[in-house]
């Protein structure tokens, strides 16, 4: 194994680590005072970095926020 597949694995390792503690940390806000929904996303976008699996569920999050929030902008201005 060479110096750089040995540094590629443990690049790797390290954005796993730090994506899932702040993707953790998210989930535990959804249950305690704090903004969940912006700390998920995050902790999405450091493992998107690495992972086609994070890109995907990033780019679904990004989606259906999208259209929550096209859907309340239409309730809004029904309502006014």
């Amino acid at each position: 194994m060479t110096y750089e597949m040995l540094y590629k694995q443990i690049r790797k390792l390290a954005i796993f680590l730090i994506g899932i503690s702040i993707v953790l940390i998210g989930c535990i806000l959804f249950f305690t005072p704090g903004p969940a929904i912006i700390v998920i996303p995050i902790g999405l976008a450091v493992l998107a970095t690495e992972f086609i699996w994070a890109k995907k569920l990033l780019n679904k999050f990004k989606e259906t926020t999208s259209s929550i929030s096209k859907s309340a902008k239409k309730a809004i201005k029904k309502n006014f």
